[in-house]
């Protein structure tokens, strides 16, 4: 499971870095934890950068009126500047000038921003918005950025968020998760009729790698659910998911042999 984990935090400290993932496979062995840790040190030091001159350009925007913000911030400021600025201005003042700029622009700020230092103003952002936000990471395979906003958006935008994802990019975004303790509360939003062809997405995107790390942070009764979807799936898939688990070091009980929520186990021949 550090194996799995460790790789999901080095695609994140890359992103942070500006580098490619490959550039950090030295770090391959470091415990997630400890990647993780330096990625937020990272991150930290990037945004306490000039945070003086930050802090004054936060307190002059309460000057300009908030639609004349917005087209200030799009042209002159930028994503970058704006996400630097967005966990200084008061929470109000900040939804306020996000709900009247494009969702790719949003995009655009989201991908710079740190959900940490502006989770107060990212909680209340309409769920509209979101949704629409999360439908351009999408289109973007931006799985980072959205696996890291999970953590601070409250149930029913998350909810909205997960129609405008498809199932690979569920599976894709689930794996790169800041705080995987909510992967079963964002299974638990899930419709039933996707299970199914969430399995299916993971088999024709090479994705069990992404499944079983995501089956591994729910708890019994969430896994039975998958289990129960996975007693559909065609021999050559459940095959797939055996040679993936152990390619890995995990057991293929996970998804194969859980008991599903009714009804006997599925049986597997292996």
């Amino acid at each position: 499971m550090n194996d799995l984990e460790s790789r999901a935090e080095i695609l994140k400290l890359a992103r942070v870095l500006d580098t490619a993932p490959d550039r950090l496979g030295f770090l391959a062995e470091v415990p997630a934890a400890d990647l993780r840790a330096f990625r937020e040190q990272a991150t930290d030091l990037l945004f306490d950068a000039n945070e003086a001159v930050l802090q004054r350009m936060a307190l002059a925007s309460k000057l300009v009126p908030a639609p004349v913000l917005a087209k200030i911030a799009q042209r002159v400021f930028g994503p970058l500047l704006c996400a630097r600025i967005a966990g200084l201005v008061d929470v109000a003042r900040g939804v306020d000038v996000a709900s009247r700029l494009s969702p790719t622009f949003l995009a655009d700020v989201a991908a710079q921003l740190d959900p940490r230092r502006a989770s107060r103003i990212i909680a209340r952002i309409p769920g509209d918005t979101v949704a629409a936000v999360a439908s351009e990471l999408t289109r973007r395979e931006d799985w980072i950025t959205i696996g890291r906003f999970v953590g601070s958006l409250p149930d029913s935008t998350v909810s909205a968020s997960l129609e405008a994802l498809d199932d690979s990019a569920l599976l894709q975004s689930s794996y790169v998760l800041d705080d995987k303790s909510r992967a079963g509360n964002v299974v638990e939003l899930l419709p039933a009729k996707r299970y199914l062809p969430i399995l299916r997405a993971a088999d024709a995107g090479d994705l069990w790698p992404h499944t079983l790390d995501l089956l591994t942070h729910l708890d019994e009764p969430l896994r039975a659910r998958f289990a129960e979807a996975a007693a559909e799936l065609e021999s050559g898939s459940r095959s797939r998911v055996v040679a993936a688990a152990r390619e890995l070091g995990l057991d293929p009980d996970l998804l194969l042999a859980t008991t599903p929520a009714s009804g006997p186990p599925p049986s597997l021949d292996r």
